[in-house]
């Protein structure tokens, strides 16, 4: 497992930092693949519980998201995608011939905006003036909170957080994964960021809060679905689901933080 893990790693993350840098359509794509696969193991995972989503409507809408900040950046894109997204896949449940096609419906769009919406604002983040380096420090911070959290949590943790959305976080861990993730950005984002460690401790602060919200969320989503992969796409890592679950709250929240320090 562990080998598959590092294995993994290794030939992954090089080209997903080279993407990054690349910005603009490349990057673009690399978010792409994640949220469609994703939403093709939430969607998955929908049909096992016996619900029937448009999975391909629902998929269409995602990459609409994804590539939408490429062609503007107006509030009114958005808008436009969010209207278009709900009529038509509202005309697409009316001939559905399931006992409950208000219910799928209702799945569709509610998967897809929960993944669009996430990756959007991924994309949107990289065409900032220094989005480089604020998607790569957002990926940092995650990480670093996320691993502080695993390895305190099965050292010392005792308290469970959420025992029915996930047994194994504990507050020991997300306390821990916490204070790694406030001290990480007071080191990094200085550097990465020229920010004002004021500015780079608040950055830490609410990284450190949505990361384990974002997790927490997606544990809800497996947990009703009764599964406890989203999938296997990434070997030793679970599904793309599992990968992108935190920085589904956290890139939303970045960017608007970088706005705010931005002006």
């Amino acid at each position: 497992m562990l080998k598959e893990r590092v294995l993994s790693a290794i030939v992954l993350i090089p080209i997903a930092f080279a993407l990054l840098y690349l910005g603009g359509w490349w990057f673009a794509a690399l978010v792409a693949l994640f949220g469609l696969v994703a939403g093709y193991e939430a969607y998955t995972m929908l049909n096992r519980r016996g619900y029937e989503p448009f999975r391909w409507w629902g998929l269409a809408l995602i990459l609409g998201f994804t590539v939408l900040p490429l062609f503007t950046s107006h509030g009114r894109g958005l808008l436009l995608m969010l209207t278009l997204g709900v009529m038509l896949t509202l005309v697409r449940a009316l001939p559905h011939r399931s006992e409950a096609p208000a219910t799928d419906w209702a799945l569709t769009l509610a998967v897809a905006l929960y993944l669009g919406m996430g990756i959007y604002y991924a994309v949107l983040l990289r065409l900032l003036p220094r989005g480089l380096w604020w998607v790569l420090t957002a990926l940092l911070l995650t990480w670093i909170t996320d691993s502080g959290a695993y390895f305190i949590g099965t050292s010392v943790g005792r308290h469970r957080m959420a025992p029915r959305l996930s047994p194994k976080k504990t507050w020991e861990g997300t306390i821990g994964g916490g204070v790694t993730g406030v001290i990480g950005a007071c080191l990094l984002a200085p550097w990465l960021l020229s920010l004002p460690l004021a500015q780079a401790f608040v950055l830490g602060v609410f990284v450190a809060v949505v990361a384990p919200l974002g997790d927490l969320a997606e544990s809800m989503f497996k947990r009703q679905c009764g599964v406890k992969d989203s999938g296997h796409w990434i070997p030793g890592h679970g599904g793309a689901f599992d990968r992108i679950d935190s920085l589904l709250f956290v890139f939303p929240t970045v960017y608007w933080l970088a706005l705010w320090m931005a002006g």
